[in-house]
């Protein structure tokens, strides 16, 4: 079975449920899917203090009231794997698992992944210490001792970041220098409160059963392990957008991530893509929501052109 509808949003995080709002509110059909539950990334966090309008929620209850939000006037949220968009021109077929989808627009929402280490204690801990962005939970770290994983502009950046609420901040770097440019890592040389642990290799993320405590690494040479004190774990070892499925669309960079332009616009018509997919400086629920107003607006002004063309031929 095909289900035809006029807008297919893949992902339903906060990006896609804010395009998923504005397309149906311009009374066009709309179905999200998504491989998980509405909300992405936002049922794993446990606070957020940074969303205008609330001083702090639980992101599983932001989740709840964006698709309430979401779905008020006629979206609907499909369970379903992505794995593969065909473009006809005026029409697109999304595929999934479970049939597909003939539609006139399609919006890409979804997401990034950070990349883990893969070791002991940092899915346990995840969200009770363990995270992969400072402007998210800096916050909840002020005056204590954090350890940063990493050695890239993002690690060295967002370590610079949290020096401002954190009494200190370990780097812990498998090599013997940096990667992250050099204007950063002067910064971060001329911070008193950012630490360096060279050649180490973390072995795992420690704690008392309710939040981190420490990490343990090992020195590459010595094979000698530490364990050192810590509130919070930052990781930053690389993000990696979910593009698989778009690969043959041709609207990925040489890094997969979708490229776009200021109105979320690929270069293929009809195909918008928004929030952490994309090539961006800053991956926030805000910036989400702001990509996906910009998307919902745009697919209902792309499918009115489809009309006009009708009209002119």
């Amino acid at each position: 079975m095909t289900k035809k509808v006029d807008v297919v949003v893949i992902g339903a995080g906060p990006g896609g449920m804010t395009a998923a709002l504005y397309a149906s509110r311009a009374n066009l059909s709309v179905v999200m899917i998504d491989r998980g539950i509405y909300g992405g990334q936002m049922n794993n966090t446990a606070t957020i203090e940074n969303y205008p309008g609330y001083s702090s929620i639980l992101g599983p209850d932001l989740g709840e009231k964006m698709y309430a939000g979401a779905t008020q006037f006629g979206a609907e949220y499909e369970y379903g794997n992505v794995t593969g968009i065909e473009d006809l021109g005026a029409t697109k077929i999304v595929h999934t698992d479970d049939g597909d989808y003939e539609t006139k627009a399609v919006i890409l929402a979804t997401g990034a992944e950070h990349r883990k280490v893969g070791i002991p204690g940092e899915e346990e801990y995840a969200g009770r210490g363990v995270s992969y962005c400072a402007v998210c939970d800096g916050a909840f770290f002020k005056d204590r001792d954090l350890v940063v994983i990493g050695g890239g502009d993002s690690a060295i950046e967002e370590g610079l970041y949290l020096t401002q609420l954190a009494k200190s901040v370990t780097v812990i770097h498998r090599r013997d220098q940096l990667r992250a440019q050099k204007i950063i890592q002067k910064r971060a040389f001329a911070n008193d409160k950012m630490h360096f642990i060279w050649n180490g290799l973390v072995q795992s993320v420690e704690g008392d059963g309710k939040e981190v405590t420490g990490v343990t690494y090992k020195d590459k040479f010595s094979g000698e392990e530490t364990t050192i004190p810590a509130a919070g774990v930052f990781i930053y070892v690389g993000i990696k957008p979910m593009t698989d499925a778009f690969a043959g669309l041709g609207v990925l960079d040489e890094h997969g991530w979708v490229i776009t332009n200021d109105k979320m616009e690929t270069s293929v018509p009809g195909i918008f893509a928004i929030g952490d997919v994309r090539q961006t400086s800053l991956r926030q629920i805000t910036t989400a929501v702001g990509d996906g107003g910009l998307a919902g607006q745009g697919v209902f002004n792309y499918i009115q052109s489809l009309g006009d063309e009708a009209i002119e031929a």
